[in-house]
């Protein structure tokens, strides 16, 4: 490997964890506000409106575009240039030579899926104006059409954990975190459980969405007249 490709692959790799990586878990901690109710969610859609326009533009652009750009492009070059991965040299071959495998086609899928995402919601909300990304307009979207859409979104998060969960496995041997074999089997179990739980969040944030927007509001309203109730009796 030459110079120049080891400090693409490197950036590659730290750009995939940070920012990429941490903005997927807020992205995803802030949509599991759907499990609360509407009033929730769409007060975390009215904070970030309320950033000044051109803040939020260049937070957009240079902290998180830029950056999520150039780890898909580059990942579809390296994609391009691999070649099958079927063996390797530890006990390890076979499960490494499968997270090889599934790394690169979840990459691609995540390419196409996250593309069809921002043109979605953060395009056709400046273009739209914001409720076009809340609570109802979610709630709307993924119950539609026999909840195609719903499914998608459930096999993207799949794709989306895991492509994080071995590029954190990955991060470690490259950046020389993870040196000797134990440590890299260690990190390898840690990144399997770090998938479920990044999924259960995420999944959690769909199903959030499905209860009616009209009876959410309604029990979070009888939720607190009892507890005002409780309060003025005690």
């Amino acid at each position: 490997m030459t110079r120049e490709s080891f400090f693409w692959h490197k950036l590659h790799s730290l750009t995939g964890v940070i920012p990429t990586g941490f903005y997927m878990l807020q992205h995803l901690t802030l949509n599991s506000f759907s499990l609360a109710g509407p009033e929730k969610f769409n007060g975390v859609i009215g904070f970030f409106n309320a950033i000044p326009k051109h803040i939020l533009l260049v937070l957009e652009i240079g902290l998180l575009g830029i950056p999520i750009l150039f780890h898909a492009v580059y990942g579809l070059f390296i994609v391009n240039r691999g070649e099958p991965n079927t063996y390797f040299t530890t006990k390890y071959k076979w499960s490494q030579a499968r997270m090889y495998t599934m790394q690169r086609w979840s990459g691609i899928l995540l390419f196409i899926l996250l593309i069809l995402h921002v043109i979605s919601t953060t395009v056709n909300a400046k273009i739209n104006g914001h409720q076009v990304i809340e609570y109802a307009a979610w709630h709307e979207k993924l119950t539609s059409n026999g909840y195609i859409l719903l499914v998608i979104y459930m096999i993207g998060i799949v794709a989306a954990s895991y492509h994080l969960a071995y590029g954190i496995w990955n991060f470690c041997i490259r950046w020389g975190i993870t040196v000797s074999e134990k440590a890299q089997h260690g990190v390898q179990k840690f990144a399997l459980a770090f998938f479920f739980v990044v999924t259960l969040l995420g999944w959690g944030a769909l199903f959030g969405f499905l209860r009616d927007p009209g009876a959410a509001e309604t029990g979070e309203l009888q939720a607190q007249t009892t507890i005002t109730n409780v309060v003025a009796r005690s």
